[in-house]
C-alpha cells in the first residue's frame, strides 16, 4: 500500500485483466445481452442513468441542503450495479464499474445544487434554467477532461490509493466472483456492518459524536497506513499547539479553531510540494524527448490507452464552451472566468493528491481560496466571484471523482476510454438534475431560500445548509483580504516546497536508502523520517483541514493497519475452488484494506439511506 507520495510504485500492480468484455462471450443467464454489444451498454446505461444516478443525486442534494456534506454514492452504485452484472461472472466487475462511474457523476453534479441556493441567498438575478444547465454541464465536461489529464500522473505513476475507490474495487471484485467472495465476505461484510453501526451511534449518541468518531475516517487510515496517517496526526497536534499563539497575534478569533486558518496553510503546503514534484516530472519529460525514448506500442495495456491529442482537444473545446456560455449567456467578465478555469487546472491536481492520500476532497476550501485570490486581484462583485469560483468548485468535484474512478478501474483493469464515456453521460444527466433539484427543493421548502447569515435566528429545522453558509460567507468577504491571510498562504507554500525538496534529496541518497532497507534499525529510522521529521506535506496538511479528533482517528486507523501488517504477515489466502494449487487473492485485497474499505462503505451507505429516508419522510 502507498506509504508516501513518490514516483515509484507504492501499490501492487493491478490484476492482469482484459480491461473490457470480449464481444460475444456468453453470460451466465441467457436473457442477458452479450457483453460488449450495444444492447449490453444500453442496459448498463439505462440502469445507471435512470435508477442509480438519480438515487444518489437526490440523496446528495438533500444531504448538502440539510447536513452540509454529501457522499458520492459510489459504494451504493457499486453494490447495486454488481447485482445487475452478476450474471456475467468475474468479468462483470467492469460493467458494474461503468455503472458506478456514471451514477457517481450524476450524484456529484447534483450536489452542486447548493450553488443555486447561494445565488438566491446573495440576491442574484436568476438566469434561465437552461442557461444554468448549460453552464454547469460545460464546466462539468471541462472538469472531467482535466481530471483525465492528470490520471497518468496520480493513478499510474504516483499510484495513490484513493481509499473510497479502493473500497469500491474490492466490493466489485468480491460481489462478481464467488471464489473471491468466499474468502473476503467476512472481512468486507464485517467492516461494512461496523461502519454503518458506528455511523448510527455517532449520530444518536452525543458522547460519541463529541469525540469525532467516524468509521470512514478510521477505514481510510487503515487503507493508507501509518506513514500517511501519523503525519496527519502531527499536523493536527502542531496546529493545536500553535492555536493560542495564533489567537494572540490576531490570525484567529478568541474562540476560532485552528482549521479556520489551517486549511489555507494546508492547501498552500500541497501546492508548494506539488511544484517540486511537477518540476521533476517536467525535467524527466524533457530528457525523454531529448533522448527520443519511446515506449514500445505493446508496453501500455490496451485498457490503459487514451488518445492524448483527442483529450487535449476535449479540454480546449469545453474551455471555449465555458467561456462562451459564461460571457455571452450569463454576462460575466472574461478575465475572472479565465482565472477560475486556470485555478481549476491547479486545484484538480492539488485536491486530487489530497483525495488520493486521505480520502478527503477539500472542495469548499478550494472555493474559499479562489475567493481570497480574487480579492487579492481586486474583485468586489459577489456575482462575478460566485460564478468564477463555481467553475473551480464543479471542476474539482467531478475531476477528482474522475481520478478516483480511474483508480478503481486501475485495480480492475477496466477500459478507460469506455469509462470516460460513461462519466460524460453522467455529467449530462447530472447538469439537468442539478438545476432541477435545486428548483424543486427550494420551491417545496421555502426556508432554503432564507439567507441564514443575515437572519441567524430563523428556525430552519433540519435545513442547516452548512456548505452554502460557507460559500456565501466567503463571497461576502470579497475585497477584505487580510494581511495575515496572505502570510498564511506564503507560509504554507514555503513549508511545502522546503520539506518536499528535503525529502527528495534524502530519497536520492544511495547510502541512506541502503541503510533504511538493510536492517530493522534502518527501517525504524526510515519510518521516523517519513512520518515525523520530514513528514509528507501532502499527508500532514490533512491535520489542517479537519478537527484534531478526526486527525487522531485517521491516524489510529493507519497505525493499527501498519502494526497488523507488520506483526501478522502471512501468505495471501488461496481462493477456494481454484484450479491447481489455488489462486491467491489480489495482493491489495489484504485484511486491513477489506475491513477499512468496509468501514468506508458502511458509513457511506448509512448516510445515503438516511438522506433518502429523510427526504421520503418530508414528502409523505
Amino acid at each position: 500500500m502507498a506509504q508516501s507520495v513518490s514516483p515509484l510504485p507504492s501499490s501492487p500492480p493491478p490484476p492482469a485483466s482484459p480491461g473490457d468484455f470480449s464481444e460475444g462471450s456468453a453470460p451466465r443467464f441467457g436473457w442477458l445481452p452479450a457483453p460488449g454489444t450495444w444492447k449490453f451498454h444500453l442496459l448498463l446505461s439505462a440502469v445507471a442513468i435512470f435508477v442509480l444516478g438519480p438515487l444518489g443525486g437526490i440523496a446528495a442534494s438533500y444531504m448538502n441542503f440539510s447536513l452540509g456534506f454529501f457522499v458520492g454514492g459510489q459504494v451504493l452504485a457499486g453494490i447495486l450495479g454488481s447485482a445487475v452484472t452478476y450474471g456475467y461472472g468475474p468479468e462483470g466487475k467492469h460493467g458494474a464499474n461503468y455503472m458506478q462511474t456514471m451514477a457517481a457523476s450524476v450524484a456529484s453534479m447534483c450536489a452542486m445544487s447548493v450553488l443555486i441556493q447561494a445565488m438566491v441567498w446573495l440576491g442574484m438575478p436568476q438566469p434561465a434554467a437552461w442557461h444554468l444547465m448549460l453552464f454547469v454541464g460545460c464546466v462539468g465536461m471541462f472538469g472531467v477532461g482535466v481530471g483525465m489529464l492528470y490520471t497518468p500522473l496520480l493513478v499510474d505513476r504516483l499510484q495513490l490509493d484513493y481509499p473510497s475507490g479502493y473500497a469500491v474495487a474490492n466490493i466489485l471484485r468480491a460481489l462478481t466472483d464467488k471464489r473471491l467472495l468466499k474468502v473476503s465476505i467476512a472481512k468486507l461484510g464485517g467492516g461494512t456492518g461496523l461502519g454503518a453501526m458506528v455511523a448510527g451511534l455517532t449520530e444518536h449518541v452525543a458522547a460519541l459524536g463529541s469525540i469525532g468518531l467516524s468509521g470512514s475516517t478510521v477505514g481510510a487510515g487503515m487503507v493508507v497506513g501509518s506513514r500517511i496517517t501519523v503525519p496527519a496526526i502531527l499536523g493536527g497536534l502542531v496546529g493545536a499547539a500553535f492555536t493560542p499563539y495564533l489567537r494572540e497575534i490576531g490570525w484567529l478569533g478568541a474562540q476560532e479553531p485552528f482549521r479556520k486558518i489551517g486549511f489555507i496553510i494546508g492547501l498552500a503546503m500541497i501546492c508548494g510540494a506539488a511544484v517540486v514534484d511537477l518540476s521533476l516530472l517536467a525535467v524527466q519529460a524533457v530528457e525523454r524527448v531529448r533522448n527520443r525514448v519511446k515506449a514500445p506500442p505493446d508496453e501500455v495495456p490496451a485498457w490503459k490507452q487514451v488518445n492524448l491529442p483527442r483529450l487535449l482537444a476535449w479540454v480546449v473545446f469545453w474551455a471555449v464552451a465555458v467561456v462562451w456560455v459564461a460571457t455571452y449567456l450569463l454576462n460575466q467578465p472574461l478575465g475572472f472566468i479565465l482565472f477560475g478555469m486556470g485555478l481549476s487546472l491547479l486545484f484538480v491536481l492539488i485536491n486530487g493528491i489530497s483525495y488520493g492520500i486521505t480520502d478527503q476532497n477539500p472542495i469548499s476550501s478550494a472555493f474559499v481560496i479562489s475567493v481570497l485570490l480574487m480579492s487579492l486581484l481586486g474583485l468586489r462583485n459577489p456575482v462575478v466571484g460566485l460564478m468564477a469560483s463555481s467553475i473551480l468548485l464543479i471542476s474539482t468535484s467531478v475531476g477528482c471523482d474522475m481520478q478516483q474512478d480511474r483508480s478503481t478501474g486501475w485495480r480492475l483493469g477496466t477500459n478507460r476510454t469506455i469509462q470516460f464515456r460513461y462519466q460524460v453521460i453522467g455529467i449530462v444527466m447530472g447538469s439537468v438534475l442539478c438545476v432541477g433539484l435545486a428548483k424543486v427543493f427550494m420551491s417545496a421548502y421555502p426556508v432554503l431560500a432564507i439567507n441564514q447569515i443575515d437572519l441567524p435566528n430563523v428556525d430552519v429545522g433540519q435545513w442547516s445548509s452548512a456548505m452554502t453558509y460557507k460559500f456565501v460567507g466567503a463571497i461576502r468577504s470579497l475585497g477584505t483580504l487580510s494581511d495575515y491571510t496572505v502570510k498564511a498562504l506564503l507560509l504554507g507554500l514555503v513549508l511545502g516546497f522546503t520539506i518536499e525538496v528535503a525529502r527528495k534529496l534524502l530519497k536520492r541518497n544511495a547510502r541512506y536508502q541502503a541503510y533504511v532497507k538493510g536492517s530493522r534499525a534502518g527501517y525504524a529510522v526510515g519510518w521516523t523520517m517519513d512520518s515525523l521529521l520530514l513528514a509528507s506535506p501532502y499527508a500532514s496538511s490533512f491535520g489542517a483541514f479537519v478537527t484534531l479528533p478526526a486527525a487522531l482517528w485517521f491516524g489510529a486507523g493507519g497505525i493499527v493497519s501498519s502494526l497488523w501488517n507488520t506483526l501478522a504477515r502471512k501468505p495471501a489466502p488461496h481462493v477456494a475452488g481454484s484450479p491447481g494449487e489455488g489462486e491467491t487473492l489480489p495482493e491489495d485485497m489484504s485484511t486491513t484494506s477489506l475491513v477499512g474499505g468496509g468501514l468506508i462503505a458502511g458509513e457511506s451507505l448509512y448516510f445515503l439511506f438516511v438522506g433518502l429516508a429523510g427526504l421520503a419522510s418530508l414528502l409523505w
